[in-house]
């Protein structure tokens, strides 16, 4: 891959651009420049170039990562995995730039211990503050950048105590907590801990306004609609659409996010994903904030940022790499 590399425009900073060429860095990083050196070569290319595509929900072992960066997506979260498959996953060339949290913590007993899909390793109970520190400490040792807790009300629940010893604990060490957080309470219970992000938007039951608000001052939700149907309208689905729609008109702000992993999802950019957040208020340059990263992506027939036409264009976003040359004659 050359220093420079350049496309008929380039999103950047919420706005699109031409006349830009990006100087590739170390670790993925890129910077827009107006004028490259007169020494250094610029591979051109037609379309769009734009920041990483990031999925920040994402299971590993439950998908093929090869297959979701081929589907355009530079860079995942995975929010509960065997940290030591994790570890060997990070870092692979022609996969997906990967961030971990490493196991669930969860009660003894507690979801998804109790769930089929949950490799052995992937999930470690937590009964006192004491264990929630050595967990953590465990996690960030074995590469974990996230720490993933669950509140399921379907199940054992960790007290609201050892929760803030959870998020206590993941802060004293500069990681952000994420929650898993289903059915009635879960939410409050995640706010009053301190978790950072919630892992879905609340799909279960309307939230009320004033915990919305609080969470919107402080919190960040990763999307995750498209699991409630996978395109056909659902209650769920039009109970986080409400939630998120609420969550954006206080501030909030969301990530993208598929649980990648959970049923029939698009292993890549995934356009339904992109509609309901849409259908929750986003401008497709909020949703571009929403879901870029690192890297770079390359989008062949260009950025079209028409609402009616966003989604389907996102879809064809492409990771860039040195396999991506320009056409004969360029």
């Amino acid at each position: 891959m050359t220093s420079y590399v350049q496309a008929a425009s380039l999103w950047w900073d919420g706005r699109l651009r031409t006349g830009v060429a990006l100087r590739l860095g170390d670790a993925g990083s890129a910077t827009p420049v107006v004028e490259v050196p007169e020494s250094e070569p610029v591979r051109t290319l037609p379309g769009t170039l734009l920041p990483g595509l990031v999925d920040a929900h994402v299971h590993a072992a439950l998908v093929d990562l090869a297959t979701v960066r081929a589907g355009g997506i530079a860079g995942v979260w995975d929010l509960g995995g065997v940290p030591a498959r994790l570890a060997e996953l990070s870092g692979q060339p022609r996969l997906p730039r990967l961030r971990y949290a490493g196991p669930f913590l969860i009660a003894p007993g507690g979801y998804p211990s109790d769930r089929a899909w949950a490799a052995k390793g992937s999930w470690r109970e937590i009964d006192s503050a004491a264990a929630a520190t050595e967990a953590v400490d465990q996690a960030a040792r074995a590469g974990a950048t996230l720490i993933k807790a669950t509140a399921h009300a379907g199940g054992p629940q960790l007290r609201l105590f050892t929760m803030t010893a959870i998020a206590d604990a993941a802060h004293d060490r500069g990681l952000p907590l994420v929650v898993h957080a289903e059915g009635p309470g879960t939410v409050a219970v995640a706010y009053e801990a301190g978790a950072d992000l919630l892992a879905h938007t609340p799909w279960t039951e309307p939230l009320d306004r004033g915990l919305i608000r609080a969470c919107a001052e402080r919190m960040q939700w990763i999307s995750t609609l498209d699991i409630h149907g996978w395109g056909v309208p659902t209650p769920e689905l039009a109970t986080a659409v409400a939630n998120l729609r609420r969550f954006l008109e206080y501030g909030g702000q969301v990530r993208y996010g598929t649980d990648l992993g959970n049923g029939p999802l698009i292993p890549g950019v995934n356009p339904r994903e992109i509609r309901a957040l849409q259908s929750a208020g986003l401008t497709p340059n909020d949703i571009l904030q929403s879901m870029t990263g690192p890297d770079v992506t390359w989008i062949p027939g260009g950025l079209d940022l028409d609402p009616t036409r966003f989604a389907e264009t996102l879809a064809t976003a492409r990771v860039l790499d040195d396999s991506i040359q320009p056409r004969t004659g360029a």
